[in-house]
C-alpha cells in the first residue's frame, strides 16, 4: 500500500533554491514546521508520506511528513516535516490554494538514488529538460 501525500504551492519562492533557503532558515533539530489554516482530514494517513512542493507549476521537491500539531493559539495546524528537501522528477502541477492529496502511486520518483546523474544537475536545468520530455 502506497502512503498518502499532499501538495502545496511554495508561495513566494520562484526557485527551488529560494525554497531551500526558506526551509534552512526555519529548520531546528532536523525538522521544520509548516503552518496551514486547516488540519487535513486524512492527517493520520499522511504521516510517513511526503509534502510535495510546487515551484513554477511543477512538483519539484518533497519533504517527509513526521506528524501534525496545533499552534499554541489553536488557530493553525502545524505540519511537521523533515528539514531535508528531496529532489523529484519534475512533473507539471497547476497551482492551487492550500494543499491537495496525492496518492502514493501518483507521486513523482525521487531523483536521488536511481537517477544519481540527474541529482548533480541544477534544479532549473532539470525542470527545463523535463518540460521538453527529455528526462
Amino acid at each position: 500500500m502506497h502512503p498518502l501525500h499532499i501538495t502545496k504551492v511554495a508561495v513566494g519562492c520562484p526557485t527551488i533554491e529560494d525554497l531551500r533557503a526558506r526551509i534552512e532558515g526555519r529548520a531546528a533539530d532536523g525538522e521544520v514546521a509548516i503552518f496551514t489554516r486547516y488540519r487535513p482530514k486524512r492527517a493520520e494517513e499522511l504521516i510517513g508520506g511526503s509534502l510535495y512542493w510546487i515551484v513554477k507549476h511543477q512538483l519539484s521537491v518533497r519533504q517527509r511528513i513526521l506528524g501534525f500539531a496545533e499552534s499554541e493559539d489553536g488557530a493553525r495546524c502545524i505540519i511537521r516535516v523533515e528539514a531535508r528537501l528531496v529532489p523529484v522528477r519534475p512533473r507539471p502541477k497547476r497551482a492551487h490554494q492550500g494543499w491537495r492529496y496525492l496518492g502514493g502511486g501518483d507521486a513523482p520518483d525521487d531523483i536521488e538514488g536511481g537517477d544519481a546523474d540527474l541529482a548533480v544537475l541544477p534544479a532549473k536545468l532539470i525542470g527545463e529538460l523535463s518540460a521538453l520530455s527529455l528526462i
